[in-house]
């Protein structure tokens, strides 16, 4: 199938305006594994803007002869692209949201390639050093604001939710732009989306200006969940690890909307965080709410949750089912306690600096089929390690879903293999079961099958 593509040059919306010859060389070298390569993956989901293709295989597929050319000029850069996705456009012009986003995109491809990685005043070995990386990215996007009071709910939620679900997420994101409040998701769409496009339109009868819609990605998955056009402020990290403490460290309230196994990857990263013995007293509003339809799917989480990690992770979150007033009430009386907490104990409001993460929780998981089968899965570990754990193995399963490296290492090896013991591979079976049984592992009408086979260890009094 053609599909309808545009050439264009454009200019520089935003701070960066100039590039170095060494920056601008690196991002003409097109060989295998380039700094290009990256860039321009990144690019053409950018451009994609508004199209919900979930398949990051597809889209790069779809679009094989796209490129985009560095042009240095003696006034400042301009981008040459070639066959790009027509939707980008209206009239032969670049939308000017999507233009933006594609010039974050080169921002902050640019600066982690050149400023970040490999630079010895990282460590990368050590929590602190990577919190630091996280910062700097965060900062050099300017989405670092100093704040009088915090304001920024994280909306986590699955990219092909139905439309009942969709419209939830809308009325809820209205609550919370009606308080004031700001919204930082995962930058693409259905459940990442909806909250902004409510809170837009309750920033506007409020009239309140400035309103913030943060969108946090990274190259693995932006192809798949490419920037919805409410995103104000994208940031690329590096990977879905740094993306995921991004939004712990900048959010104050967490919302959860019903979605798939990436939505239950971020919520066993953050119950994780929270059952650190260091982070018992942090204030940290987090509620799992959708409409009447979606009340199996966390009574599924739940129970997933209570059977691998216990009571202990339950009590760290809230479910709130059909009632979006209520929803925001609960962040907004959970964000006055983060206030006071932060005023306390001296931590800034546009950072959470205090909250403890481990190097488990931080250190970049790809998901091969060795690591994948060699997952430590088992009930004897602290909970929270266990939780670092188990975030990998869904990690795994979102890649072999939809991310491009993912999907072609399952056609090349078939599925992964996820061994662990009986009481936690049972519970997590079933609950990828349901995902399936509720159509939430690919958008509605398509076949699904699956990356992965969960593996049970016999009981240790059946081994030989």
């Amino acid at each position: 199938m053609e599909h309808e593509v545009i050439d264009a040059q454009v200019s520089p919306t935003g701070p960066l305006e100039i590039l170095s010859r060494a920056e601008a060389a690196k991002l003409l070298d097109q060989g295998s594994g380039s700094l290009h390569a990256l860039f321009r993956n990144c690019a053409l989901a950018a451009l994609n803007c508004g199209n919900e293709l979930d398949d990051g295989k597809e889209l790069l597929e779809r679009y094989r002869s796209f490129d985009i050319r560095i042009l240095q000029r003696a006034r400042g850069i301009k981008l040459d692209i070639r066959n790009a996705p027509a939707s980008a456009f209206v009239d032969g012009r670049m939308i000017r949201g999507v233009q933006e986003h594609l010039f974050a995109v080169l921002r902050d491809v640019v600066y982690v390639s050149h400023e970040i990685s490999g630079n010895p005043r990282f460590d990368f070995g050590s929590p602190a050093g990577i919190t630091d990386a996280v910062f700097h990215i965060l900062r050099n996007a300017r989405v670092l604001q100093p704040v009088t009071r915090p304001n920024v709910v994280v909306c986590w939620g699955g990219h092909s939710i139905r439309r009942e679900e969709y419209d939830y997420t809308k009325l809820v994101g209205r609550q919370l732009g009606l308080r004031g409040l700001d919204i930082c998701t995962g930058c693409g769409p259905g459940a990442m989306k909806g909250p902004m496009q409510g809170a837009a339109i309750a920033h506007a009868s409020q009239r309140l200006r400035g309103g913030r819609y943060l969108g946090f990605t990274e190259p693995g998955i932006i192809a798949a969940e490419s920037p919805n056009p409410v995103v104000n402020d994208l940031v690329i990290l590096p990977d879905v690890e740094k993306r995921l403490e991004a939004f712990v460290r900048v959010g104050h309230g967490f919302i959860v909307f019903p979605g798939g196994v990436g939505t239950a990857e971020e919520i066993l990263y953050v119950l994780g965080i929270l059952l650190h013995p260091d982070n018992a007293s942090q204030p940290f509003p987090l509620v799992f709410t959708g409409p009447r339809s979606a009340a199996e799917y966390f009574v599924r989480i739940d129970r997933f949750i209570t059977a691998t990690l216990g009571d202990e992770a339950r009590r760290r979150y809230k479910i709130i089912i059909d009632d979006p007033v209520e929803v925001a009430r609960e962040i907004q009386a959970g964000l006055a306690n983060v206030r006071e907490f932060r005023k306390i104990n001296r931590d800034a409001y546009y950072f959470n600096w205090l909250l403890k993460i481990e190097h488990e929780f931080q250190k970049p998981f790809r998901p091969t089929h060795a690591a994948m089968a060699g997952l430590s899965l088992h009930a004897t570990q602290a909970p929270h390690l266990l939780a670092a754990n188990l975030r990998r193995a869904f990690s795994g399963v979102v890649a072999g879903n939809v991310k491009d490296e993912g999907i072609r290492e399952i056609e090349k090896h078939g599925a992964f293999d996820i061994h662990g013991d009986a009481s936690i591979m049972g519970p997590m079976d079933e609950l990828m079961a349901s995902f399936v049984a509720q159509g939430r592992m690919k958008l509605p009408g398509t076949q699904y099958n699956p990356c992965y086979r969960i593996i049970a260890a016999p009981p240790a009094d059946a081994m030989p």
